[in-house]
């Protein structure tokens, strides 16, 4: 049976101090809620997703501040949260640091996962929560945009503005914070997910803190405390989470992603056979689904889209997805897979 999902409790004293910050009564929050401080002091200490939404609209609530978690965002200072902060703003430049919030974020969140994609001149930031699972509450995913940025921000000392910007809520009675804050009026309210699009240049960029050594310490502690955390999803959502972090290098093999499990090539065979599945299967879903992902998207063509997915030439990728759906991407792309 899958786990109850978790967030860190640091979010949660995180809301409490911003509460009590605004003259607000952070206690009573905290009894109301359900939550007891004393009982999540730990470094690792977890609590359920459910609490960490209850406390953020909470918060808004009896702050009277509906920009609650936008203002909390713009307030990030570093080191808030501990290992993941640290590894992240260690990284020699932009790049290196999102791709460690990609690899990281789960020592913050249990269901919240993020990518990154480089398409020509745009990098693609994107938040979404696994599949099945509702989006982030919207003073969660307020917090989650306006913290990326001023994050951005503060590690390299540049004023980087994002060229758009899409929110998974309606948009608020006065978006003008928003726009002053990112920099743009290119806010698009209600999407499906998170996505902040920024120029593909400012993943060059260096971090103020670059400290390679220190990196490749702090890496290995974190790694070691993403094992250590409980799988909400199961042994398979682990392996397809490996997979999909591999799939940039080529197709992922079996050997790799063993390696980062710290295990054998045979025990992961064995692992998820145990599962009622295979690697290849699981290889073949995600590819799959991340392919009717991409192919919505017209801007990305269908070579890029083989790449994305780790085929070393759009061929292989034709036949797969003509298996998969009984179309070629081109078809599928235009309009025949609608009704499926």
């Amino acid at each position: 049976m899958a786990l109850q999902p978790t967030v860190s409790a640091r979010l949660a004293h995180l809301i409490l101090a911003l509460v009590q910050g605004q003259g607000g009564d952070a206690a009573a929050l905290a009894r109301d809620a359900g939550f007891d401080p004393a009982q999540a002091q730990g470094a690792d200490a977890r609590i359920p997703l459910e609490l960490e939404e209850k406390l953020w609209a909470e918060a808004a609530r009896r702050t009277g501040d509906p920009l609650f978690g936008f203002h909390a965002g713009m307030g990030y200072r570093p080191g808030a949260f501990d290992v993941f902060d640290y590894v992240c703003r260690a990284a020699r430049d932009v790049r290196g640091a999102v791709e460690r919030v990609v690899r990281y974020n789960r020592l913050l969140h249990d269901v919240a996962v993020f990518s990154l994609e480089e398409r020509g001149d745009r990098a693609l930031v994107s938040h979404r929560f696994r599949a099945g699972i509702p989006g982030p509450a919207p003073q969660a995913a307020d917090f989650a945009v306006a913290a990326m940025i001023a994050a951005l921000r503060l590690w390299t000392g540049m004023e980087i503005r994002p060229r758009r910007v899409a929110i998974p809520h309606g948009a608020p009675d006065d978006p003008a914070p928003w726009a002053a804050f990112l920099g743009t009026k290119a806010i698009d309210f209600g999407a499906d997910h998170i996505v902040i699009e920024l120029d593909r240049a400012h993943l060059d960029l260096p971090l103020e803190h670059a400290d390679p050594g220190l990196c490749s310490v702090l890496e290995r502690h974190a790694d070691a405390l993403l094992e250590a955390l409980p799988q909400p999803g199961g042994f398979e959502a682990r392996v397809r989470e490996l997979l999909a972090a591999e799939l940039r290098g080529g197709t992922p093999t079996a050997e790799a992603v063993a390696a980062r499990l710290h295990m054998s090539t045979r025990t992961l065979h064995r692992r998820l056979a145990e599962a009622g599945t295979s690697f290849g299967a699981e290889l073949e879903t995600l590819r799959r689904g991340l392919a009717l992902r991409y192919l919505e998207d017209r801007r990305v063509s269908i070579a890029e889209v083989a790449f994305l997915l780790g085929y070393s030439e759009p061929r292989a990728f034709h036949r797969a997805f003509k298996g998969w759906t009984g179309q070629t991407p081109g078809a599928w792309r235009g309009g025949a897979h609608q009704g499926h």
